[in-house]
């Protein structure tokens, strides 16, 4: 008998980032001694009638409202069934950037995993087990740590000594904005360590004019940095703008972070707006729409870069032959990454886990990891809907309460009815807040 989905929960959580704020006028994150930063993830489970869970930590609240658009659809559905599920989500969310699917999708790839007992690289075909890592750094600061071009080449150096082939720079946001500064940091870094390390910088977007990418991308030129990713203001989405950008510089441009799934993707390689080509498994709408990116990048004879660490990226880089690094991040020489505190196990993304400049992918069956669902619950964050809804689709009840004490939302059999009021839990903590939604459904135990 074919499995189905009987449930399925999402979960938002925070958790606090300690000496970490946002410069002035700016959104990036920072070093900030003294400041704390809550930062706001959700949990995804997707339980099954065998028994197994599917699980994803991760994802944003766009992709996380996307999620109850469509979660209904996939109750009751055989999970194995991925690609024509992700075909129907992905004609669901047309008129949306499709950030619901990766979450899920994910999830699914860990239920398979579980299923047949295999990390998820093997069930896409293993090509390697340990992935070269760059370091790829926090914006810069004005507090001490990442505040001036030496900063950034005494880091590079320091992650050169900790055995990582590659250097990642990210600039100066907010108020602090300064062509001139990104370029001399390129240069001084590159003059310290650019015969020893590929390097790479990545102004997000932050650079106000197509002259000024072109400025900083010159002096990338003068150290044959390995490649320059989303200079400027367009967005990272111009296809005409980086064409011509390619056409001005020798240094590889690297594009399509903030362009959304397969088709988007496609074209930017098919207008050569990009030499190198970014996927990421939950921006580009889970393991599957990624794999589908790197497929057709090899295609056209480029290379794949994915986006951000994390277990999902880690299994999709190590099936695919066309790539090159993957990207520790966020790393600062005074402050943590960023990862969630949820895994358990001995998973790790921080500057320290590199071991001759890789890191291991992960062995376990699905993705390999384990998560501190108890610790999660503890940060989970909270909200008061402004009245009472109810939706019933397809045997599943989906309701919100008008109340101050919502946790999260539990299910409760009903019978014989296949319908499953869901109820509100009480707060754990009168400082924890937490949002919280389920899918279920009711096995029939009687005439309906």
């Amino acid at each position: 008998m074919s499995p189905i989905i009987e449930r399925i929960e999402v979960s938002e959580f925070s958790y606090e980032l300690s000496d970490i704020g946002t410069p002035p006028g700016g959104f990036d994150i920072i070093y900030d001694p003294g400041t704390t930063t809550e930062r706001k993830l959700f949990a995804v489970r997707i339980e099954v009638s065998d028994g197994l869970v599917g699980e994803y930590v991760g994802s944003n609240s766009p992709g996380a409202a996307q999620i109850n658009m469509f979660a209904d659809y996939l109750v009751g559905k055989n999970p194995l069934r991925r690609e024509t599920h992700w075909s129907e989500i992905k004609r669901a969310l047309r008129k949306y950037d499709r950030m619901g699917i990766g979450p899920i999708d994910i999830a699914l790839w860990d239920y398979a995993g579980k299923r047949y007992d295999a990390p998820i690289h093997e069930l896409l075909g293993t090509y390697r087990e340990r992935l070269p890592t760059y370091a790829s750094t926090y914006q810069g600061d004005r507090s001490g740590g990442l505040d001036s071009p030496a900063a950034f080449a005494d880091f590079a150096e320091e992650c050169l000594e900790m055995g990582y082939d590659g250097f990642k720079i990210h600039g100066w946001d907010g108020d602090w904005r300064d062509p001139d500064l990104l370029a001399e940091t390129v240069r001084t870094v590159g003059e310290r360590v650019g015969d020893e390390m590929d390097l790479m910088v990545d102004p997000a977007c932050d650079l106000d004019t197509w002259a000024e990418a072109r400025q900083v991308g010159r002096a990338c030129d003068e150290y044959d940095y390995f490649w320059y990713e989303d200079p400027y203001r367009d967005g990272g989405i111009s296809q005409h703008g980086h064409r011509k950008l390619r056409h001005a510089l020798d240094t590889p441009i690297l594009q399509t972070e903030h362009v959304r799934g397969l088709e988007p993707h496609t074209d930017f390689i098919a207008s050569e707006a990009t030499d190198f080509v970014r996927a990421d498994p939950e921006y580009d709408a889970g393991i599957t729409g990624a794999m589908k990116i790197a497929s057709v990048a090899e295609g056209f004879g480029l290379d794949v870069e994915f986006h951000a660490p994390g277990p999902a990226q880690r299994h999709c880089i190590a099936a695919t032959r066309n790539t090159n690094y993957y990207e520790m991040a966020l790393v600062h020489p005074c402050a943590p990454n960023t990862t969630p505190p949820v895994y358990t196990g001995g998973y790790r993304d921080e500057l320290d886990t590199v071991d001759d400049g890789t890191v291991p992918v992960p062995s376990g069956a699905g993705l390999g990891v384990d998560y501190d669902w108890e610790s999660s619950k503890k940060r989970r964050r909270c909200s008061t809907p402004s009245s009472s809804t109810s939706r019933t689709t397809g045997g599943v009840v989906e309701s919100t309460a008008d109340t101050a004490e919502l946790v999260s939302w539990t299910a409760r059999r009903v019978q014989p009815t296949r319908a499953r009021k869901l109820i509100p839990r009480a707060p754990e903590s009168p400082v924890c807040r937490s949002i919280g939604f389920s899918w279920q459904l009711s096995r029939r135990t009687g005439i309906i």
